[in-house]
């Protein structure tokens, strides 16, 4: 028998010699796939784009899916994950339609007028019931509507009086239980606006009831005064507070000025409230004032500062100051955009709208609340007006997502709450409750069917 040696030669006799005609060949296959992996990084990856160079520090990379502040191109919406066109059906639900529901509208009284909720920062909730109803995508079939739009203007009604807390607690239950499509989804579809820093706690057993809903709020949290926050990254939405007109529609009554025509280099227009951050700044304007500008504020009296005189004074400086108050967001961050200075948020848990296509680092500043100082106001200092210029430009481009327009224009905080809530749209809604059979019938837990669901229905 041969041994195993000579049967099986190794492949190092059997192969060619390696010219240099192979060399070649090698190290062209290498630039090659080296030139092709690069390419493919370039064209799958999101972040192809390099931010706007501030400095030779590295800058975060920018989303092909961020706003493009390109003055010819208007805004636009990222394809994934939204569709290339708005597409939605959405059921306004009638103040005769629900009882109790009028009560979340009006007071108990009915004596509460609209008119008087939609002014002031908490005004959304009256702008956005009113634009759902004139909406080219409201629908009055039930059966057919992805989305259902619940009216309250329970932030307005509790401080003129009209409910007091208990009541708005009795009354939102009371209107849940009449809400078959409610029940049926668990509110996964149903749409609540909560515009003030409480966000959803003002109604006080949100947590039990609405914990599936879709909350419109500016607040994204209230954990210092609450065990828990009520806005949930992956169902809200963030919005942006409520403007006075007179600076989003027309010619707004305040003209911005030049930034050589500023007098201070940052101002801070608002009340202490015994927070740390506003009493830090009310304390370094009085160390710089020629810098830092933070006058006593008076919001009542004969000595009110008016509408015109505020916004004065917030244009009058080339940062404007955004510090957290009772709540994380602050209008001022919102306002400062239609007076042309540089918004400086000092807010740590602050959300922002919008943040699908806003790329904040490119029109803002977020500095952290735990270094308010004079190191601050070095930094403001430091960046050149090109750089603001630049900001300010950019600033001026995505404003309108701030501003509540009727949604023919394209570019408004509304069409920016259509499209996130086109995100939201399922084909198909279950909920603990729900349950269906071979013949696809829906029924609840005592088999009786959804067509036959009689209010009030027991909620869990």
């Amino acid at each position: 028998m041969g041994s195993l040696t000579n049967k099986f030669r190794p492949y190092q006799q059997q192969a060619n010699p390696c010219t240099r005609t192979h060399q070649i060949g090698a190290l062209a296959l290498v630039a090659i796939s080296f030139f092709l992996t690069r390419l493919f990084d370039q064209t799958f990856s999101p972040c192809s784009r390099t931010a706007f160079q501030y400095s030779s520090n590295v800058q975060l990379p920018i989303s092909q899916d961020v706003l493009n502040f390109n003055p010819d191109r208007s805004v636009s919406w990222p394809v994934r994950g939204f569709g290339s066109e708005l597409n939605l059906k959405i059921y306004v639900y009638d103040e005769n339609e629900i009882d109790g529901l009028k009560a979340l509208m009006y007071g108990r009284d009915g004596k509460i007028s609209p008119d008087s909720c939609i002014r002031g920062q908490w005004g959304t909730q009256v702008k956005i019931h009113r634009m759902f109803l004139q909406s080219r995508f409201r629908t009055e079939n039930k059966e057919v509507a992805d989305l259902f739009f619940v009216p309250a203007y329970v932030k307005c009604v509790r401080m003129m009086g009209g409910l007091n807390d208990k009541e708005i607690n009795q009354t939102y239950v009371k209107v849940l239980s009449q809400m078959p499509y409610f029940r049926l989804s668990g509110g996964r579809n149903h749409i609540f606006v909560f515009p003030s820093g409480a966000g959803a706690h003002l109604f006080k057993s949100w947590a039990t009831y609405l914990n599936h809903s879709i909350f419109l709020t500016p607040e994204g949290d209230r954990t210092d005064k609450r065990d828990t926050s009520a806005f949930n990254t992956w169902k809200d939405i963030i919005i942006p507070g409520n403007i006075d007109d007179g600076m989003t529609k027309g010619i707004p009554f305040v003209e911005p000025l030049p930034l050589s025509r500023r007098k201070y280099l940052a101002n801070f227009l608002g009340r202490a409230q015994k927070k740390v951050g506003r009493l830090k700044l009310i304390e370094l304007s009085k160390q710089y004032p020629d810098k830092l500008e933070s006058p006593e504020l008076k919001f009542s009296g004969p000595d009110k500062l008016g509408r015109k005189e505020y916004f004065e004074h917030l244009r009058n400086a080339k940062f404007c100051l955004a510090p957290r108050g009772e709540s994380s967001w602050t209008l001022r961050f919102y306002e400062s955009y239609f007076v042309e200075c540089v918004p400086v948020l000092l807010s740590d848990q602050v959300e922002l709208p919008f943040q699908n296509v806003i790329d904040y680092t490119q029109i803002s500043i977020k500095w952290p609340s735990t270094r308010i100082g004079p190191q601050l106001l070095e930094y403001l200092e430091s960046i050149p007006d090109e750089v603001l210029e630049k900001m300010i430009a950019r600033g001026r481009q995505v404003r309108c997502l701030f501003a509540y327009a009727p949604e023919s224009q394209p570019c408004s905080a509304i069409n920016g709450i259509f499209w996130e809530l086109q995100r939201k749209i399922r084909h198909f809604h279950g909920s603990t409750e729900t349950f269906w059979l071979h013949n696809r019938s829906i029924v609840n837990r005592d088999l009786v069917s959804f067509s036959d669901w009689k209010p009030p229905m027991p909620l869990p």
